[in-house]
This record gives structure tokens, C-alpha cells and sequence, in this order.
């Protein structure tokens, strides 16, 4: 028979692993928020803050586990076999951060499709998520050997399908409202499809790790599910402070001007325009060349009126071009509402 470690010591170890590199992820993308960001507003500093402060107390509480568990008591197989009140501070901790970012996202489908009914569906997926997770870490008090855990099987999976949900229905709505309100203009439509990309990718992931958590849980009592639990609080946190810092990658690359598909389509348009004024100085078939000089001098006025014609027009086009340059920035605003700018 193996060390009694590694029943649930093993797992947890590789968990954390995860979990302290994702939280060097995480110092960074917060440094980069507030010194990228010095505008936002008030509320979003505060939320981000306490966001993090959730984040290191979880990493230390794990740390300060595992230290106790295979340094200080080595050895001691009855103490190793039950959980203590640190170990259960990560369920609690964990459930807290999934549900302040799952509300995150939920003010944001509310800044953007306004529909009261899919916010409420992500809201009550987070409370049952916070209360699961919490629910966690009050059974760990009753049944603290790890070999039992199953015993409040109900509560973890709760849990853990309930954060599945709520990314599952956040990832969907954001994708399907983003994609309903392209603006056909290429520049403002790579933006769309960059948050579409990243919305799918930190929704799903976060989603595919509480599934594996929950599913490792309810098929083996050995501890597997620790290596999925441990990291999953960071992988909350950076879904969320990515999709705050990239904001900068949208800021660079948003542009009122058109791309180059736009830009060749304009000159083509202006020289179909040009081409179908200047028939009118070529009348001649062939021949005879002192046809195309007569045509040409008896049309002098018409073209030279014709010409300051097609360049007023051209100019309305301009204007008009301006105009939906405008609007189009307009759309892109209506896209970027969510962010506290």
C-alpha cells in the first residue's frame, strides 16, 4: 500500500502547483489593470482589489495546508487522513470568487441585451454556486476524512454544476449577442469576433474544469478531484482580469479609418465614376481623329460642368463615408459598454 498521502495529498500537491502559477498570472494581469486602467471607475477598482485579496488568501490558506500536512506533520497518518478548517477555506473561497465573477459577466449581459430574464438565470447559477461551496466547507467540519467526502456528495455537486451553468449560459449569450450585432465594417467586426474568441475560451475553460472536478468527485473517493479544485479559483480570476486588460489590445487596434478591402472598393467606385464622365470626350470610333477633336471642343462646357458635378458628388461621398464612419463608431461604443471605461 502507497503513502497515505498520496490518497489526497498527491492530487492537491499537482493542484497547487497550478494554483501558485496562475496566481503569478494574476499578479501580473493586475498590475497591468491599475497601471493601464488609472480611469476606470471607482467600484470596478474595488471590485478588482477584492478580487485579488480573495485570490492571495486562497493561495496562502493552500500553501499553509499543504506545509502543515506533508512537512510539520510527516508521518502522521491519522493526521493526514482528516481535513482541517484550512483545507476548508479553499470550497468557500473558491465559490465566492466563481460567484463575484459570474455576477461580473451578468451586469454585463444586462449593459447589453438588457434582458432581465437571462441576468436572473445567472444570478441565481452564482448564488447556488456561493452557497455550494460554502455548503462545502461546513460538511468538511462534520466529515473531515477524505476517504468519506462522498457523504456530502449532494452539496459539492450542487456546487460545482451550478458554476458549470452559469459559464455555460454566460458564454452562449455573450456569443450569440455579439454575433447577432456585427456591423459588417471589418474593423469593428475583428474586434467583435476577438471578444467572441475570448469569451468562449475563459467561459468553456473554467466550465470543462468544474465538470472534471464534479465528475472526479462522484466516481473516485482517492482525492483526483483536488488536482482540478485547487487551480479553479485562478482560472475565475484571470477569465476575468483578461477580458478587463484587453481592452488595451482593442484600443490599439480600433480604427475609424477604412481597411484595405474598404479603401480599394472606394478608389474603384471613384474611377468607375471618373470613367463614365469621360465618355463624353471620346465619341470617336476609329478613323477618323479630327472627329474626336471636334466632339471634344463642342463639349468643353458640358464636361467641365459635368466633371465639378462628379466632384461635388464625390465629396457628398465623403461626407456620407464620414458620416458612417460615425455611426460605426457609435456601434462599437454600444459593444464596449460593459467596460468600465
Amino acid at each position: 500500500m502507497g503513502s497515505p498521502a498520496s490518497i489526497a495529498h498527491g492530487p492537491a500537491l499537482i493542484g497547487l502547483f497550478f494554483n501558485i502559477l496562475l496566481y503569478g498570472i494574476m499578479i501580473t494581469q493586475t498590475f497591468l489593470y491599475f497601471h493601464s486602467f488609472p480611469h476606470d471607475r471607482t467600484w470596478m477598482k474595488v471590485y478588482v482589489a477584492v478580487l485579488f485579496l480573495a485570490d492571495t488568501v486562497n493561495s496562502i490558506f493552500d500553501c499553509i495546508w499543504m506545509y502543515q500536512f506533508v512537512i510539520l506533520h510527516f508521518g502522521d497518518a491519522e493526521f493526514i487522513a482528516r481535513a482541517n478548517w484550512i483545507f476548508a477555506t479553499d470550497p468557500a473561497l473558491t465559490g465566492i470568487i466563481a460567484s463575484l465573477v459570474q455576477l461580473f459577466f451578468a451586469w454585463r449581459i444586462k449593459v447589453l441585451t438588457n434582458n432581465n430574464w437571462l441576468v436572473a438565470i445567472v444570478i441565481v447559477a452564482a448564488f447556488a454556486g456561493v452557497c455550494g461551496g460554502i455548503g462545502t466547507a461546513i460538511a468538511i467540519k462534520f466529515v473531515p476524512k477524505f476517504v468519506e467526502f462522498q457523504r456530502f456528495e449532494p452539496v459539492v455537486v450542487v456546487w460545482l454544476i451550478a458554476n458549470a451553468v452559469g459559464d455555460i449560459l454566460i458564454t452562449a449569450v455573450l456569443t450569440w449577442h455579439l454575433r447577432r450585432h456585427r456591423t459588417g465594417f471589418p474593423a469593428t467586426d475583428d474586434i467583435v469576433n476577438k471578444i467572441i474568441r475570448l469569451t468562449v475560451q475563459t467561459g468553456m475553460l473554467t466550465c470543462v474544469v468544474a465538470l472534471f472536478d464534479a465528475g472526479f468527485f462522484a466516481a473516485d473517493s482517492s482525492g483526483i478531484h483536488l488536482g482540478f479544485n485547487f487551480p479553479l479559483s485562478k482560472l475565475y480570476t484571470n477569465s476575468m482580469m483578461s477580458t478587463l486588460n484587453s481592452r488595451t489590445g482593442w484600443r490599439m487596434n480600433r480604427t475609424t479609418e477604412p481597411g484595405h478591402e474598404d479603401a480599394e472598393a472606394i478608389a474603384s467606385h471613384r474611377d468607375t465614376r471618373i470613367r463614365k464622365h469621360n465618355k463624353v470626350l471620346n465619341f470617336s470610333q476609329g478613323r477618323n481623329p479630327e472627329v474626336f477633336v471636334h466632339v471634344e471642343s463642342h463639349q468643353m462646357v458640358d464636361v467641365d460642368q459635368k466633371v465639378s458635378t462628379a466632384l461635388h458628388t464625390d465629396q457628398e461621398d465623403d461626407a456620407g463615408h464620414s458620416q458612417y464612419h460615425q455611426s460605426t463608431d457609435k456601434s462599437w461604443h454600444s459593444h464596449s459598454q460593459f467596460i468600465a471605461e
